[in-house]
């Protein structure tokens, strides 16, 4: 109850400076409020100083930003948001018709990534239903292309070709279900492959577990076992599933903005622009409370799902020595991407040609020329630098921080809703409002946001990890927390978790991009890889090709990504086991025990025993085995009982 009540009031402190924070954007980024309404109310009025003061005396903005937070806090409880300072109109209706939209907008989208999700391990469940997934290599080139697809490129494709050229669906607009579809699409595809190939990455384990062989010797069907193996991998997996619907609901910024969606990330983005702070304070904290719902919904299921196991114990560990993968895929990549740069590096990405402007791919410009006749192979391959090293620099910052946090579930669970409500533009913007705009901005704001995902996976492999039985029996054998730590609990979490890393390592340059798309990353000139989309987006029904060579070599990068692990693995040899390190405890009291003294030898070699007690000590290995067979076969029967 008081850990409940700690985590209550922690949650509740990060929520209430996130609100504070906003409350002092205008004067942490040294701008005059007044002055940023006045320019959202009406571009081309003249901002003299009577026309801004008449602005800070109907707003209340001489008073300071602690008595304008105050009034505000103090009129949540009537339900009372404050009035818009730009458009004067309550707050609270705005702010809960923009959500509706953006849940039903987050509902479709979550059912299209559940579909891909399982298209990507169809394959893993129909082997092991066929009890045939030991040794698959890990594969899956395809779904990483598409988890590494920028949610606005897919926008952008979707709504020219399939809304504008074809006609077969609305592209603009929110007049009903079938303005649903196109924006669902672009968010469901990449959101589902991550989490498809999260899903995938486990299943083999979950079918090599004792219980599915003793569920296959009772005479279970394929398709049961199949189901039960799914409902083993997906509590693992909860936490990043309500992350994702937390970040789909107020993230999805880009995708309501290209297809005019009134929904909250839009509403929250305007605001920020604007700085419109009633309305951005309401959005902020609408996304907090939808994140401590949704975590509170995918625990209480996690629960439902292996809560006997966890409380009892008996769990078996999904951690095993991966297979090795194929060597070809990620050489491939890595060849591919190495030529682009390599070709593209020595090129001009700011020579201007206005003759050839547009021009299609040719010997002379393997990738074409955009709108100014700058050459597009030039330009990626010098936005490739530095958006791999922002993005692996992201990464590994990321991966450490995560398991660090993850660690400590108490802490960071709050700390996990809280991060993963902000969307990144306005991380972007809490953070030009701090250091000042610039490079680094985007770097930051990613960074800031960027753990999270890999802390509560992290949290959720730690949680069934202790629960399983090896940890308990090497626990009563005398060994201490940190060789659990050590020796179990981190050789199983961090192979995991440094995938889902990787998998997420396009996921940093997507944010950087989306942050240059949407004007708050690199400025013109600049070659960085959401620049070119977004330079490029209009000229896209005509010259394709200036859209689709930067999301080529972005999606390259995330078949890389996800391919390269493969080659660290040991192909083709099987290597020695290892006698495993007694714990600190058990070679103490083996030290402690008194040892026999020596007997002389018998004249002659004593009868066979004719029974188990009378068999010397040295001959009971059959015996051992015997009771760990039995041991293992009632875990399962346990295992099998709470699984239904």
């Amino acid at each position: 109850m008081r850990s409940r009540m700690g985590a209550l009031l922690w949650r509740a402190v990060l929520s209430a400076s996130l609100v504070c924070g906003i409350g002092l954007l205008p004067w942490l980024s040294r701008t005059d409020p007044a002055l940023t309404v006045l320019k959202a109310r009406s571009a081309d009025r003249d901002p003299s100083p009577q026309v801004l003061a008449d602005i800070r005396d109907r707003l209340g903005l001489d008073d300071g930003p602690a008595r304008l937070l105050g009034r505000w806090l103090t009129g949540l409880p009537r339900g009372d948001a404050g009035r818009s300072w730009i458009s004067g109109a309550d707050v609270l209706p705005g702010v809960l018709e923009a959500l509706g939209v953006s849940l039903l907008l987050m509902a479709v989208a979550l059912a299209v990534a559940l579909v891909v999700a399982a298209g990507v391990c169809s394959r893993t469940l129909f082997l092991g239903a066929r009890r045939r997934p030991a040794g698959r290599a890990a594969g899956g080139s395809g779904s990483a292309v598409l988890a590494a697809l920028p949610e606005f490129l897919v926008a952008s494709v979707l709504a020219t070709v399939v809304g504008v050229q074809w006609g077969w669906l609305p592209a603009l607009g929110w007049y009903g279900p079938q303005w649903t579809v196109l924006p669902a699409l672009a968010l469901g595809l990449p959101a589902g492959a991550v989490l498809g190939r999260l899903l995938d990455d486990q299943l083999p384990s979950a079918f090599a577990e004792p219980w599915a062989s003793a569920a296959v010797a009772r005479g279970l069907p394929g398709r049961s076992v199949a189901r039960k193996a799914l409902r083993r991998c997906v509590p693992g997996l909860l936490p990043n599933l309500g992350l994702f619907v937390v970040g789909l609901t107020g993230g999805s910024v880009a995708v309501e903005q290209i297809f005019d969606i009134p929904g909250l990330g839009r509403t929250t983005l305007q605001a920020a622009i604007a700085q419109d702070l009633p309305v951005l304070q309401a959005g902020a904290l609408v996304l907090v409370a939808l994140a401590a719902v949704t975590t509170g919904t995918a625990r209480l299921a996690a629960l439902m799902l292996v809560g006997p196991a966890l409380r009892d114990g008996a769990l078996h560990t999904l951690h095993r020595r991966a297979p090795a993968g194929r060597r070809t895929p990620p050489l491939v990549h890595g060849v591919l991407l190495l030529v682009v740069v390599g070709v593209g590096l020595p090129r001009d990405p700011l020579a201007l040609d206005t003759g050839d402007r547009l021009r299609s791919p040719s010997t002379a410009h393997p990738f074409g020329t955009d709108a100014l006749g700058r050459d597009l192979l030039a330009r990626v391959a010098h936005g490739a630098v530095d958006t791999l090293v922002l993005a692996l620099a992201i990464s590994a910052v990321a991966l450490v921080a995560g398991i660090l946090l993850g660690m400590l579930p108490r802490l960071s669970g709050p700390l996990v809703d809280t991060v993963n409500a902000v969307p990144p533009v306005l991380a972007a913007l809490l953070v030009a409002a701090v250091w000042g705009s610039g490079p680094t901005t985007p770097v930051l704001a990613v960074a800031a946001v960027a753990w999270a995902p890999l802390a509560a996976h992290t949290s959720a492999l730690l949680g069934q990890e202790r629960a399983t039985v090896h940890l308990a029996a090497t626990r009563a054998l005398g060994a201490g927390r940190w060789y659990l730590l050590r020796n179990e609990l981190l050789p199983a979490v961090l192979p995991p978790v440094a995938r889902h890393a990787l998998l997420r390592l396009p996921g940093a340059a997507l944010a950087l991009a989306s942050l240059g798309f949407l004007g708050l990353g690199a400025q013109p000139p600049s070659p960085e890889w959401g620049l070119l989309l977004a330079e490029n987006q209009p000229y896209a029904e005509r010259a394709p090709w200036t859209v689709l060579a930067p999301a080529a070599v972005l999606a390259l990068l995330g078949a890389l990504a996800v391919t390269a692990p493969g080659l660290l693995r040991p192909r083709g040899r099987t290597p020695r086991p290892r006698r495993p390190r007694q714990p600190e405890g058990l070679r103490r009291r083996r030290d402690a025990e008194p040892r026999p003294v020596a007997q002389p030898p018998l004249a002659q070699p004593p009868a066979a025993p004719t029974s188990m007690a009378q068999r010397p000590v040295e001959q009971t290995s059959e015996q051992a085995a015997m009771e760990q067979a039995a041991v293992e076969q009632h875990a399962c029967q346990h295992e099998l009982t709470w699984r239904g």
